[in-house]
């Protein structure tokens, strides 16, 4: 298991094999930049789709000369998430990256039966991975899912082991968080909390160690675990963390990046090709992070 955005760089350096990522909406410099620096460090083989003349501007004032890109001017953001799917099922490209466009407009773009991304029932969740205390954890769902019942919660969980099995950790072990560490049915997510745990020991959901309910403090922290007395695998050491819904998602991530100025990445998972997607005010840094995450696992 990599333990740091350092080591994933590492890692795809060693390969040597560039990807083709092509980057819809390309008019953003902050999505720009972090494409130019993969470039630049032989990591991607960059697409272009956007407004031509701004994109050129802001390859121009990164010091890098626009002649040395591939450039498609399509000033249309909904029609350039279109053209950049259509080059990944032509076997043009090799993965997706949102550039300065809304969420679900790009979603809608991934989605499309037309380009067969999606598995027959398929779900499009969010991780966000991070460094903490020299590891890499990953959260879910942050951006995605607003209410997920129990089916989507056990659908989560699938698409974020896939991910961080590609990441090396064979076994991730998934820390249910919720307010409590106690199942109170006045609490919903406690008794999910549970119903999964149950479920993942029972065989139902594979591939992984599954507690819950605990609180982020105990699935993070050892001393936190120990402290208040829970003997798990899980506790104090999750790779994967459940958040209840998308409010705490979300708000977990703002945390994340903006609170405890961590470096940290955002990638789509539940498609059959790697999605890059960032928030808007996302920094150059972590949406590099973002490509190095989809890179490693194409």
């Amino acid at each position: 298991m990599y333990r740091s955005f350092k080591e994933i760089e590492e890692a795809v350096l060693k390969r040597g094999t560039l990807k083709k990522l092509a980057l819809a909406a390309s008019a953003d410099d902050v999505a720009l930049g972090a494409v130019v620096e993969a470039q630049k460090k032989g990591i991607i083989d960059a697409q272009l789709v956007g407004d031509a003349e701004a994109t050129k501007k802001m390859l121009v004032e990164l010091g890098e000369n626009p002649g040395d890109y591939d450039i498609t001017d399509e000033p249309d953001p909904i029609k350039a998430a279109r053209i950049v799917c259509e080059r990944i099922r032509d076997g043009k490209a090799d993965m997706p990256m949102k550039g300065l466009m809304q969420s679900q407009d790009y979603l809608r773009a991934i989605l499309d039966k037309n380009y067969g991304f999606m598995p027959e029932k398929g779900l499009l969740t969010e991780t966000t991975l991070f460094e903490y205390d020299n590891r890499l954890i990953t959260a879910t769902d942050c951006a995605i899912v607003i209410a997920p019942d129990y089916d989507e919660k056990v659908r989560i969980i699938k698409n974020a082991v896939k991910f961080v099995r590609d990441l090396g950790c064979e076994t991730p072990k998934v820390a249910v968080v919720t307010p409590v560490e106690m199942v109170n049915p006045k609490i919903p997510s406690t008794v999910d909390a549970a119903m999964l745990t149950v479920a993942c020991r029972r065989g139902q959901i594979k591939d992984c160690v599954i507690e819950g309910p605990l609180a982020l403090d105990n699935s993070i922290s050892e001393y936190a675990a120990k402290h208040k007395g829970i003997d798990s695998p899980v506790a104090g050491h999750a790779d994967i963390l459940l958040l209840p819904d998308l409010d705490s998602g979300n708000l977990f991530l703002k945390a994340v990046i903006y609170m405890m100025n961590t470096v940290s990445s955002s990638n789509i998972v539940g498609a059959n090709i790697p999605v890059v997607m960032c928030s808007r005010a996302d920094t150059p840094v972590n949406k590099y992070n973002s490509i190095l995450s989809a890179v490693i696992r194409a």
